[in-house]
């Protein structure tokens, strides 16, 4: 089986509303849902997520989280704490179709500065909107489990670590 080694990152931001955090919007064929009632009547379901990609060779996963949330969302960030690791496999669903096990280390990242969904031509193939939602209730809007874990895992660590607050909040961009 393939493995594959990536890193992202849960970035935060203390605005005065409270906290928000960064997620993106995949670029992807869209997913269809039929609604019971009418077989002819279809919308598209919205999948979130958090920036995350592959760790280049040579990359420690620390540098690749923070460059895959740059290049995802536009924006910089430094770490404040791993959060953890998420593990599982997936079938892929382009090219040789091979089942691939994968881990993705997960930190906990602080805004620095940037502009949000400032992304490059080349990223808007993997990135179709890279937006801030606020943190409470983001882990519900999330299209993954082991994402919408690593999100209440950052909000128990922003709740047990009242200093990551103590820097200036940022107004809303």
């Amino acid at each position: 089986m393939v493995r594959e080694i990536s890193a992202g990152g849960v970035v935060v931001r203390k605005t005065d509303n409270g906290w928000s955090v960064a997620v993106i919007e995949p670029q992807r064929e869209a997913f269809v849902v039929t609604t019971s009632r009418k077989k002819s009547r279809q919308k598209e379901k919205l999948v979130l997520a958090l920036p995350k990609g592959l760790v280049d060779p040579g990359e420690e996963p620390e540098q690749a989280a923070i460059r895959e949330v740059q290049e995802e969302t536009g924006i910089t960030a430094t770490i404040v704490a791993k959060l953890t690791d998420i593990k599982y496999v997936y079938v892929r669903t382009w090219g040789d179709q091979q089942r691939v096990f994968k881990i993705v280390s997960f930190y906990l990242l602080r805004y620095e500065s940037g502009r949000m969904d400032d992304v490059s031509t080349e990223m808007r193939v993997e990135v179709k909107r890279a937006q801030w939602l606020a943190l409470e209730g983001a882990a519900r809007k999330l299209s993954y489990k082991g994402e919408r874990d690593v999100v209440r895992l950052a909000e128990k660590y922003l709740e047990s670590h009242p200093e990551c607050a103590a820097a200036p909040a940022v107004s809303k961009l």
